[in-house]
């Protein structure tokens, strides 16, 4: 099962300490496997073996532009997040997942899943996406089917494993600002655009609201790895779930330990409560 939980709009500090907090539950099967949806105001974030170049604005017009920087434990290089853009922190635990050919599923399985999630969501809404080779994420396709003038990147993939649990996600962009991406070559790429569903889309006006949208992602991450999809009515709900379960289980893992969880502070207490709006399924 995958319970999903859509908070709105959450300060990128704020969702960096979550996405720990729940790294750690799930490692002690505290909960299951947990998708958190949201959107960032104004950020750049850089991968671990991001080139810092690729940074084109200076420090002082980021400031005056109200966008922070942070280097971050993901793979992938720069990206920009900001208002519009549907963003995803599966908190997974690689262990629980299945190959559609049989087997366990490792990292590229996965992001190869996660790339196939959000091509159904552009279908959804009448847009054409697929893969480019050699560059993870998802673009758009041109109406013959073919990525031959000018791709279009519409969503972007960085993920973090230690010891089989996932986090950081995808940058899907909905309604975004694309004069954000103009701060940087997105993901180290120069030679390609980004895009967004709002541009791409042929109905625009019918576009819902990123809440909505939001069901829509989980719903189509249900599909894809064939698991049944619940949503949270509030993170206060899966902070229970946590508080009552048993002691951790030990379990022996097949993937290095890359990291060291830290202790999450109180700030992240305020988030108790902000919860979605939607209904359970």
């Amino acid at each position: 099962m995958i319970e999903y939980l859509y908070l709105g709009r959450v300060a990128y500090d704020d969702a960096l300490r979550l996405q720990e907090e729940l790294v750690e539950w799930r490692r002690e099967q505290r909960i299951g496997n947990v998708l958190l949806l949201l959107e960032h105001p104004p950020v750049l974030t850089l991968g671990r073996h991001a080139n810092r170049a690729n940074v084109l604005a200076p420090p002082e017009l980021l400031a005056s532009h109200g966008v922070t920087l942070h280097q971050i434990n993901r793979g992938g290089d720069v990206t920009y997040h900001g208002p519009g853009q549907l963003v995803g922190y599966p908190i997974f635990d690689l262990r629980s997942l299945q190959r559609p050919s049989g087997g366990r599923m490792g990292p590229v399985d996965f992001v190869r899943d996660m790339e196939e999630a959000l091509i159904r969501l552009c279908a959804a809404y009448g847009v054409r996406a697929g893969r480019i080779a050699g560059l993870t994420g998802v673009w758009v396709q041109d109406p013959d089917g073919t990525m031959q003038t000018g791709a279009r990147k519409i969503g972007a993939i960085g993920i973090h494993v230690s010891r089989g649990i996932t986090s950081h996600g995808f940058a899907f962009n909905v309604r975004t600002d694309l004069g954000g991406f103009a701060l940087i070559n997105p993901c180290g790429i120069t030679d390609k655009s980004v895009t967004s569903l709002e541009r791409e889309a042929p109905s625009k006006e019918t576009l819902p609201e990123l809440e909505t949208m939001a069901d829509e992602a989980a719903r189509q991450f249900g599909s894809v790895f064939k698991e049944p999809v619940v949503a949270l009515k509030s993170l206060e709900d899966l902070r229970a779930t946590a508080c009552e379960a048993k002691s951790p289980i030990q379990t022996q893992s097949d993937f290095p330990a890359e990291d060291t969880p830290v202790q999450i502070p109180k700030e992240v207490q305020r988030l108790r409560g902000e919860g979605s709006r939607i209904e359970r399924a």
